[in-house]
């Protein structure tokens, strides 16, 4: 059932907004078409623009706001679980609802979150003293978001490539979890360079991510595009940069195909950085040279915010490679959305214990603090504990 506090309970209202100290509104939109007669064929059916294209635009742009950014805390049951082995935990579901509960009510972190990605788990669930947790962000001036892919599986005819899952389906879910509060929606498809990339993994990676992000639009959620270039490789900067404008080069392309609204999304991008495994590492101000070079190539200004994955850098890394890149006035608002390079210290600062849920909160608030200061391009590194400089890299997953 949808938060008293977040829905109005008539399912039929003429407007809906994401708006600070207002509750959020629910509304079917009409079906809208152009049709048009050619004289020698049947009369072809044409969508107009969605009707949710102000309230898009607005949720874009408050979730990509001066000095804040996003918080990954999507992770899948199966992930979550293996980040509270690491401090001893088991994966149950009072574990993993007392590790949400300590994320999103940590005091004033909507100060520098305008948003939250959740799992579906999370989207319906209460905090451990029974408040709902979108309810919870609301109050913290925090959109809430959604995971909506399902995953990746073998391309089959692919050089051990992926492809992610889950549009079938997909719209009653995105329309339901509108219903349920999300504004906002995330779909993460990757692409490999020492496994190719193949162009028929970079055509799927674009084509997916072109439909899922029609169909969010068309119901009210704001489309997080995330083609994540893998960190796994020897490949040099330069590799990555190539690859990355090929893939971006097709993603917009399709983006373009299923008449996709630029204003009402949001890129959750990689760093263009050296693989993993690669020798030659780069500097702060190389990222930033390389990876704005690609978004002035490749990113239409129209779009509003471009949300970087970290990576599998460390936290501060993520941090100053984020803030090098707000040395120089952008057409973008340049900013994050991290998952391990804004949980790391928090989590391990926590290790399950009651005792140490505020020192814990703390920790987060402080990484959260630093990212929106990089965000600014106003971070200095200051006071960064030896914990925050240590790399996060797992093969095969990076953000």
């Amino acid at each position: 059932m949808a938060s008293a506090t977040l829905l109005k309970s008539s399912p039929v209202l003429d407007k809906s907004e994401w708006v600070k100290g207002q509750s959020l509104t629910l509304r079917q939109p009409p079906v809208s078409t152009v049709r048009c007669h050619p004289t020698s064929s049947p009369a072809l059916t044409v969508r107009a623009a969605s009707s949710y294209a102000d309230e898009l635009i607005k949720t874009a742009k408050t979730v990509a706001s001066k000095g804040r950014g996003i918080l990954a805390m999507d992770e899948s049951n199966a992930t979550c679980g293996k980040r509270l082995a690491s401090i001893g935990l088991e994966n149950t579901e009072a574990n993993r609802q007392a590790y949400r509960t300590l994320l999103v009510t940590v005091p004033g972190l909507g100060q520098y979150i305008s948003g939250a990605i959740l799992f579906e788990e999370t989207l319906y669930q209460s905090t451990t003293d029974g408040k709902k947790m979108v309810d919870v962000l609301v109050e913290q001036n925090i959109v809430p978001g959604i995971k909506v892919d399902k995953g990746l599986v073998p391309l089959a005819g692919s050089n051990d490539e992926s492809w992610c899952q889950g549009l079938d389906g997909l719209a009653s879910r995105t329309a339901a979890y509108y219903q349920q509060g999300a504004r906002f929606a995330k779909w993460r498809t990757v692409v490999s360079i020492p496994n190719g990339p193949s162009e028929l993994a970079v055509t799927e990676a674009a084509w997916g991510l072109a439909r899922y992000t029609a169909i969010a639009q068309d119901n009210g959620l704001v489309p997080i595009v995330e083609p994540e270039i893998l960190l796994d490789g020897e490949h040099g900067i330069e590799r990555t940069f190539e690859v990355a404008q090929k893939v971006w080069n097709k993603v917009f392309f399709y983006l373009a195909e299923n008449n996709v609204l630029y204003e009402g999304i949001l890129l959750k991008p990689s760093m263009v950085t050296p693989g993993a495994e690669c020798k030659d590492r780069a500097t702060p101000q190389q990222v930033a040279d390389y990876t704005l070079k690609l978004l002035q190539r490749r990113i239409p200004p129209a779009v509003p915010g471009i949300m970087f994955l970290s990576g599998g850098q460390s936290e501060v890394e993520a941090t100053q490679n984020l803030n090098a890149m707000n040395q120089s006035t952008n057409p973008w608002h340049v900013s994050f959305s991290y998952a391990r390079a804004l949980q790391n210290t928090c989590l391990k600062t926590w290790g399950g214990r009651p005792e140490n849920v505020k020192a814990a909160q703390e920790a987060l608030l402080i990484r959260a603090k630093s990212n929106s200061l990089a965000q600014l391009g106003k971070y200095t590194g200051e006071g960064e504990s030896e914990e925050a400089k240590k790399g996060m890299f797992v093969k095969g997953y990076s953000y």
